[in-house]
């Protein structure tokens, strides 16, 4: 079937880029003297002392890549991923029709694809500076319906793929179907456990953590639809 060749090479790289691109970000941050006496010199409000976010939460994922020139890798990066991610729901989309013998837009493309818009408007805004309170609330309302929407399009998802399971039995791995279910539960038990911590002030340090760590999460599940679908020819 095409849409699963498509569908397995959107994968790796709707993991991958992002991946590399966060952390390529702090490496900058957290070693700026490779970058000195060039015209990519780092901005000081993106250098850091040597931590483990995902471990420590030291820096948040925004102070590591919106200055310059983190923002150079992570903004192109981000908008490649929302190209990418487009035409990953697309494609699924495309394939739960053939398989169900209908026509129509499920919900997993809907919300899919405007998670990848509200990931696009988030990159794009992200490191401008504007001092007035409603901006900021602007981006991280953004931010916040990318994750909602990217949960609600993978649950959906799921929950198609695993009621289609018997007939994509060879063409799938019923493991990593287990999986992918798990690991959505996780995020969203994850989201609802946190939401109270994350809407009081204090707490940086853990909210940071779970940021690096949950963004990691939410692609994750890229990852595994790579080796959810058996290679076709």
């Amino acid at each position: 079937m095409f849409e699963v060749t498509q569908i397995r090479k959107l994968s790796i790289w709707i993991f991958l880029i992002p991946l590399l691109a966060i952390n390529v970000c702090l490496f900058i941050s957290q070693n700026p003297s490779f970058l000195e006496n060039t015209i990519f010199q780092v901005d000081q409000i993106g250098r850091s002392g040597f931590s483990i976010p995902y471990l420590d939460g030291s820096l948040s994922i925004s102070r590591a890549s919106r200055t310059f020139p983190q923002y150079l890798i992570f903004k192109p990066s981000m908008i490649i991923t929302a190209i990418l991610l487009y035409y990953y729901w697309k494609n699924n989309n495309e394939l739960v029709n053939k398989l169900y013998v209908t026509d129509e837009n499920f919900k997993f493309k809907t919300f899919g694809i405007l998670s990848a818009i509200f990931l696009a408007i988030h990159s794009v805004f992200l490191g401008i500076k504007f001092d007035i309170q409603i901006y900021k609330l602007f981006r991280r309302v953004v931010l916040l319906l990318f994750i909602i929407f990217e949960l609600i399009a993978q649950g959906f998802l799921v929950f198609h793929l695993y009621k289609l399971k018997n007939k994509l039995d060879k063409f799938i791995n019923k493991k990593i179907l287990i999986i992918k279910m798990i690991l959505v539960t996780i995020l969203v038990v994850v989201a609802f456990i946190s939401l109270p911590t994350l809407v009081t002030k204090g707490n940086t340090h853990f909210k940071h953590m779970l940021e690096w760590n949950y963004f990691v999460g939410v692609i994750l599940f890229y990852l595994l639809s790579r080796f959810f679908w058996i290679r076709t020819t």
